[in-house]
């Protein structure tokens, strides 16, 4: 039986606040993995894609993602784009049920802009076109990839975590 979660889906879907809550519920260790990713490159991501590029950037998912995929009890919060790379996919459906978390376009632009961090991909001039776009072009890997999906656009980080934890008949 497999004992750990992935939390995949578009950035600012609620990936690791709402992770961190089930992880807690649950007595499972939380794992952000783009904050892993940035202690082994030793630089934030933005800074990895700026001065490497995506690709280096997918490179090191794709190596952070086979380093934690194989262990037991964790809530992995993955990077929106872990879904491009079926590769990573493949690795943690050995050890987790994946869930995929999705929300509006107006939702995801609203709360990544009230979050202050900076974003690679939305360092554009029409940012809800570009959420469009991206979200339009990644939701069939979402899909694919998820073994339940959520919709955060009108629900808080409790709501989520409970949902997640309900539909996985995994309360305590």
């Amino acid at each position: 039986m497999k004992s750990s979660l992935a939390l995949i889906g578009f950035m600012a879907t609620g990936k690791s606040a709402v992770g961190r809550v089930v992880a807690g519920r649950l007595g499972k260790e939380f794992v952000e993995l783009d904050d892993f990713i940035e202690r082994k490159a030793g630089k934030t991501i933005p800074e990895i894609f700026k001065q490497d590029g995506e690709s280096a950037f997918r490179k090191l998912e794709i190596e952070a993602a086979r380093e934690v995929s194989g262990a037991k009890n964790l809530v992995i919060a993955c990077g929106g784009g872990v879904v491009l790379n079926k590769i990573n996919i493949d690795r943690l459906k050995e050890e987790c049920i994946v869930v995929c978390l999705t929300a509006s376009p107006e939702a995801i632009l609203e709360r990544a802009l009230s979050e202050g961090e900076t974003r690679p991909l939305l360092e554009t001039p029409d940012k809800l076109a570009t959420i469009k776009e991206l979200t339009d072009f990644r939701r069939p890997f979402y899909e694919r990839a998820a073994d339940m999906t959520i919709d955060t656009s009108k629900l808080d980080i409790g709501a989520v975590a409970e949902r997640i934890i309900k539909k996985l008949g995994m309360g305590k």
